[in-house]
């Protein structure tokens, strides 16, 4: 049996492994926003009938992204467990360092798969499909329109496709650095996540930006009834607050960078983006471990040239005054 696939998140299991009582936590494990969306009272009907596509929730997330067209699915995960088994079996280029359930689901549906190296404009001959991240979780690169237009042609040209994961991309709220408005091309699937800017991961709701075939195709392989009621109601509630939207981007730039600061005082070398900060160190699990100790759970990447740490945002000024003492107590434990 292959290993377990490792995402953040998992505070059960820190809870056992330290003996720290589950509410005694504080979980910057993922790159959630704290401060979740505040979805308005779920309607009695949301609860009661099934889920009606004709709600308009496809046609708002287009416009949203900006896109040609969009289909609702349970959280980006859903498409990348399906969508390699409705592309040509080839070889697929992942990142070595990036969200790890991609190089997994492609080598299932039959692919080969090779790391990909994201300094390169020039794709190496032979690959079919080249997945990333934008910007990338955990490394925070960001890949250059022009650059992911021009592997996009490369790949095109050859039958195979360019995904481009912008579960990130919310945060920063630039268009520009988004491929939705050309997802209506061949060859292209951009894939976008509620979860992560609006904090509401527990709704598994997520979109895929794509041309009409594919998105039909991938409707067909989902079935019926991907996305809840009650979940449908809160993605329309929050895409629709731009107020909300605009005041939330101010808070988690401020919020990373304060974060980042601390980390780079503490003589680390962090790379930011809105909703986490990460950085490489060789005591990475040293660090990881003095701060599990103390009830603050961050996550660990091990499987790379030199170990690194990701940390999330706090929520409120308590947990960031517990947090920066942790902390300076931790990073002063391993040296």
């Amino acid at each position: 049996m292959a290993e377990p696939i490792r995402h953040g998140g998992n505070l059960r299991e820190a809870a056992r492994r330290y003996g720290i009582a589950l509410d005694d936590w504080l979980d910057l494990s993922t790159g959630i926003n704290p401060r979740a969306y505040p979805v308005p009272p779920v309607p009695t009907d949301a609860w009661r009938r099934l889920p009606e596509d004709m709600d308009g929730l496809t046609e708002l997330a287009a416009r949203h992204y900006g896109a040609p067209g969009a289909l609702p699915v349970a959280g980006s995960q859903a498409a990348i467990r399906v969508l390699p088994g409705l592309l040509k079996p080839g070889l697929a280029a992942v990142a070595s360092l990036t969200y790890g359930e991609y190089a997994p689901a492609f080598e299932r549906a039959g692919h080969r798969i090779m790391t990909l190296d994201v300094a390169s404009a020039a794709l190496a001959d032979g690959v079919d499909h080249v997945i990333v991240a934008n910007p990338n979780n955990p490394t925070t690169e960001r890949i250059g329109r022009d650059v992911l237009l021009g592997w996009h042609e490369q790949l095109a040209a050859r039958g195979g496709t360019l995904i481009v994961d912008e579960a990130f991309a919310d945060a920063y709220g630039d268009a520009s650095m988004s491929l939705a408005s050309e997802s209506g091309r061949e060859g292209l699937v951009v894939l976008r996540s509620v979860g992560k800017f609006y904090g509401l991961a527990g709704i598994r709701t997520g979109f895929v930006l794509a041309a009409a075939p594919l998105r039909d195709a991938l409707s067909e392989a989902l079935g019926a009834w991907t996305v809840s009621g009650p979940a449908r109601h809160a993605v329309q509630a929050a895409f629709n607050d731009l107020s909300w939207q605009a005041q939330t981007r101010a808070t988690l730039a401020r919020d990373s960078a304060k974060l980042a600061a601390l980390i780079r005082s503490q003589g680390f070398d962090p790379r930011a983006t809105p909703l986490f900060v990460w950085f490489e160190t060789g005591k990475a699990a040293m660090l990881q471990h003095a701060l599990g100790t103390r009830g603050i759970w961050t996550r660990l990447f091990e499987h790379s040239a030199l170990p690194s740490l990701r940390i999330g945002l706090t929520g409120s000024e308590e947990e960031w005054a517990r947090f920066a003492g942790a902390f300076d107590a931790s990073v002063k434990a391993i040296r």
